[in-house]
């Protein structure tokens, strides 16, 4: 069963991602900052990093370089009401890193988080 962690400050989100996820078959370790979000990834391996870009503590992108530094073959999904923030080329968001916008549909997310996962 595929490990994803789950970064997202609006506990609604989070809750609504979640269930989503664990529906689909995943083992899901959620998280309401990017700060608690590193401490986890720094003490077990995930395969997937699912996180919002706008948090308190620390924002997505910089919670998706440090998963990058610990485990370069981690996948990253953003999941964002800005993503042009992520698409931005100057950001330090990794290269390979997907993006879907809020509102997300869970069949889309369930989708990209299977394709990301295959590749």
């Amino acid at each position: 069963m595929p490990k994803i962690l789950l970064a997202e400050d609006d506990n609604d989100m989070r809750r609504f991602l979640v269930k989503a996820l664990e529906n689909a078959g995943f083992q899901v370790s959620s998280h309401d900052n990017g700060m608690s979000a590193y401490q986890r990834l720094r003490e077990e391996p995930f395969e997937m990093l699912l996180t919002d870009i706008v948090m308190p503590e620390m924002d997505g992108i910089e919670l998706a370089r440090r998963a990058s530094e610990l485990d370069p073959d981690i996948k990253i999904m953003f999941i964002t009401g800005f993503a042009a923030v992520a698409l931005n080329s100057d950001s330090e968001a990794p290269k390979n890193a997907k993006v879907l916008s809020k509102p997300v549909h869970l069949r889309e997310l369930v989708s990209e988080v299977n394709k990301m996962l295959a590749a």
